[in-house]
């Protein structure tokens, strides 16, 4: 009886140190499997401060129903994620919604068209923009559509007009941003036969 039970007690024994050592070895397998799902797991292209992708500055009357709706389909069909801002009542200046959309996007895309200056609130975003281009490293692609990078730094009537009435330290962050944007290296639609062509380069450049 005694050898018996010294049998019974021997084979638990056992049995409980391979049962914990087959657990160990099956546990150890799926976390590695599991770490590796993760690690091949896609991760956003965004950095961790930034909620968007692109922050389009444009004239609307000017882009809306043409260029920046073939952007946002392009964008859309390559996920990138696009600031639009259609729930944003435009005013006379912009707000802090619109100053942390652009302080939250990765790139700036600039569509300067020949109304562009003809707005207050374009160019209060286009000095918004060159600051976060200073200060944070913001990529900004100008877009000069249907206009000459020459003719950007001023605008000439258009931009006097919309310099009436305000400050001279207003005008001058205005004028300088416009300078600042006409150097940059961008897309001049003279060089491409369509919209849609350009819009293809542009996003590749975006990815």
């Amino acid at each position: 009886m005694d050898l018996y039970l010294l049998l019974v007690t021997v084979s638990a024994t056992i049995f409980t140190l391979l049962g914990r050592r087959i657990f160990s070895f099956v546990y150890g397998k799926f976390r590695v499997q599991e770490n590796r799902i993760i690690a091949s797991s896609p991760k956003s292209t965004l950095p961790r401060n930034c909620t968007h992708d692109v922050f389009p500055s444009f004239h609307g009357a000017d882009v809306r129903k043409s260029f920046l709706s073939y952007l946002v389909k392009e964008f859309g069909s390559k996920g990138i994620n696009l600031f639009i801002d259609n729930e944003i009542t435009r005013g006379e200046f912009i707000g802090p919604e619109l100053k942390k959309a652009i302080q939250g996007s990765r790139i700036a895309i600039v569509l300067l068209s020949k109304g562009y200056a003809s707005s207050s609130w374009c160019l209060d975003e286009l000095v918004e923009i060159m600051k976060c281009k200073e200060d944070l490293g913001q990529m900004v692609i100008p877009v000069f559509y249907e206009v000459d990078p020459t003719d950007v730094k001023k605008f000439g009537k258009v931009f006097k007009k919309t310099c009436n009435g305000k400050t001279n330290e207003v005008i001058r962050k205005w004028s300088q941003a416009l300078a600042k944007v006409a150097t940059l290296a961008g897309y001049h639609s003279n060089n491409w036969d369509n919209d849609a062509k350009m819009i293809e380069d542009v996003a590749i450049d975006v990815v």
